[in-house]
């Protein structure tokens, strides 16, 4: 099932999306009224998701409104914290830096974690805003997110995918020029707008590994990522094992899988996204993001 968060009549819903067609639950009488936000939603838990299912296959057509009369806003547009993010998580990743201004180790031997705030989030087909004063070295990175639907601590790599949620996409624009001059990625990643993620999530259920799932990024149209998930150092059930191990995972948590070769920083001459630029990201089994770069 696809669960979005979308806007209708000015106000933010949950959604259920099926091709062109938007159901929400908040509009049918049999739903509870507690629960219309997708933090709502994964809080709940699996009897309240399973009545979900039941209010889709039961409704009418006529409950359906087109996919044109919402906007698709981030399906969690508040996380309850930052975004946990895996750094040099793809091995071609982690050769293509080497020797740059923002090198990778030789091999991570263990996940190399930082976060993006939560401020940062944005929708799947909104603006993202850059001040060239600021920064003029705003890059791509197309990402497999992984959302947390039961919380846990110590959880061991054969139960984690017991733990996930769903699947989205996110897009983690990093400012590189923040990245090296703070000597760490917080400041770089969490500029205003720079976590577009959508466009819905894909409830577990219906990605079947996710360790073989294409990802590709475009900027104007022209690729700039291909890869594949099976490609990744640490796999979805090893990174939540390793970041549960001292702390609790929380339902709702979104972890950001890490990102493949192809980013503008590590090109010759470097490329980085400009006023006037569309950078596209898309997770097979999953859908696309699509945000247009603006002048803030």
């Amino acid at each position: 099932m696809r669960i979005a968060t979308c806007k209708y009549n000015h106000q933010d819903h949950l959604a259920v999306v099926q091709d062109d067609s938007v159901f929400l639950p908040a509009m049918n009488k049999n739903w509870s009224a507690e629960i219309n936000s997708m933090l709502q939603m994964i809080d709940s838990g699996e009897e309240s998701l399973q009545q979900l299912r039941k209010l889709v296959a039961e409704s009418d057509q006529k409950e359906w409104l087109g996919l044109s009369q919402v906007e698709l806003i981030s399906p969690i547009p508040r996380p309850r914290q930052n975004v946990m993010c895996l750094g040099w998580n793809y091995i071609e990743h982690v050769e293509e830096t080497s020797g740059k201004t923002l090198e990778a180790p030789k091999l991570p031997k263990y996940p190399i974690i930082f976060t993006k705030a939560a401020s940062s989030m944005n929708g799947p087909y909104a603006d993202i805003p850059v001040d060239l004063e600021v920064s003029n070295k705003m890059d791509w990175e197309v990402e497999l997110a992984v959302i947390i639907g039961k919380e846990g601590q110590g959880i061991s790599k054969e139960n984690a995918l017991d733990h996930v949620f769903g699947y989205s996409i996110i897009n983690d624009i990093s400012a590189r020029d923040y990245q090296k001059r703070h000597k760490q990625f917080f400041v770089g990643k969490s500029f205003t707008g720079a976590c577009p993620m959508g466009p819905w999530i894909v409830t577990k259920d219906e990605i079947a590994d996710p360790q073989n799932l294409n990802l590709k990024s475009w900027v104007n149209n022209e690729l700039k990522q291909d890869s594949n998930t099976q490609y990744q150092i640490f796999d979805v059930a090893t990174v939540i094992e390793a970041l549960s191990k001292g702390m609790k995972l929380e339902a709702g948590d979104i972890i950001a899988t890490g990102t493949p070769s192809g980013v503008g920083y590590v090109r010759n001459p470097p490329e980085y996204l400009m006023p006037g630029d569309v950078v596209e990201c898309e997770v097979e089994g999953i859908g696309k993001i699509s945000n247009p770069i603006t002048a803030k």
